[in-house]
């Protein structure tokens, strides 16, 4: 069994000593935030006023780091895990190149010292910085080249182009040549939802808004077809999210589809065509459907850990494999298998 998605929190103070010039050594660094806020929501505050324990309250910090990690594989009778960013997830949002770059080198290289050294079963996903996809190249390059337990690139939802644009394609060309998964993640509401008063309006809607956007673009643009072996997966929003935009893209092709002559095949025969994968939360009551609609071989088990809480995590698992209306071949592919041929684990 194989979690595809935890996370850690990263540690400033510690990234900060493997920037490279021209920002290593430059003391104000060490009292500024490294990655703007994704949005005006506060999640650690909401958490802390609402009684919701996960792992950016300040006592739990420290969570995700490697021993914490190790003992809840252990807990959970896991292989390992994947590990994502926190804070880091808003790459996308970084406006200034330079620093793009050079917060996605010391990322990479931190996480690759303290995580993925210490364990073979500590895998990570690298930061690229795609407002600059030819430095986003080079990176990726020298992560495939230096870093072994690096098994994918990130790439957040939350962009300022949509990820159908041609300016992404170097990203996908090189991932697809170095056989290297690319993960869209989502990463919150950013400001498309503005007019939400409350949190929780746009906690409910900004993760699958997120993915359906960037599942539209990149379908119609024809990504999946220019880059017919590239693996992509869409991850912390749920399974229903791609269930409705499936219909929609597929009532749209039937209507619009001498629009998109880029796209060679209908929008369905892309998603179940076994190179596009999905994170499933493991109670979701339209589980057994997307798993006879889109099949159970694309489908993920995330355990988003240490934001959620370890207990937790722990319940949502036992209460998955206590499920009756799953079979236990899909429940096992769901837990790992199909992790580990998307990230390509041996």
């Amino acid at each position: 069994m194989y979690d595809a998605d935890g996370h850690i929190f990263e540690n400033y103070g510690e990234i900060y000593e493997f920037l490279d010039p021209p920002f290593a050594g430059m003391e104000p660094l060490r009292r500024t935030e490294f990655f703007p806020a994704m949005d005006d929501w506060n999640r650690t505050i909401l958490a802390a006023v609402g009684g919701y324990a996960e792992g950016s309250n300040t006592e739990r910090a420290e969570e995700g780091a490697q021993q914490q990690w190790l003992a809840m594989l252990d807990a959970m009778q896991l292989d390992g895990t994947v590990l994502y960013p926190t804070f880091g997830m808003a790459i996308g949002q970084v406006r200034q190149k330079d620093w793009a770059i050079a917060v996605c080198r010391a990322y990479n290289a931190w996480l690759n010292h303290k995580y993925l050294n210490s364990s073979t079963r500590i895998k990570g996903m690298a930061l690229i910085p795609t407002i600059d996809p030819q430095a986003a190249v080079a990176e990726m390059r020298r992560v495939a080249d230096t870093m072994p337990g690096m098994v994918g690139f990130f790439i957040s939802a939350g962009v300022a182009k949509p990820l159908g644009d041609a300016a992404y394609w170097p990203i996908y060309e090189t991932a697809q040549e170095l056989d290297m998964m690319i993960a869209v993640h989502a990463g919150g509401p950013g400001r498309r939802l503005d007019m939400m008063d409350k949190a929780i309006m746009a906690r409910c809607l900004g993760h699958p808004t997120s993915q359906m956007i960037q599942m539209t673009h990149m379908m119609f643009s024809g990504t999946f077809d220019r880059f017919p072996t590239l693996r992509v997966s869409f991850m912390e929003a749920g399974i229903a999210w791609i269930l409705f935009t499936l219909e929609r893209m597929e009532e749209a092709y039937d209507q619009w589809a001498y629009e998109v002559p880029e796209l060679k095949c209908r929008p369905i025969d892309h998603v179940t065509g076994g190179r596009i994968y999905f994170h499933a939360e493991l109670g979701e009551r339209l589980l057994p459907v997307a798993a006879q609609q889109l099949g159970d071989g694309q489908l993920l088990y995330a355990s988003d850990y240490p934001h959620i809480a370890p207990g937790k995590v722990i319940e949502n698992f036992r209460d998955f494999q206590a499920r009756d209306d799953l079979s236990t071949q899909t429940k096992k592919r769901i837990l790992g298998e199909n992790a580990k041929r998307l990230y390509k684990i041996d």
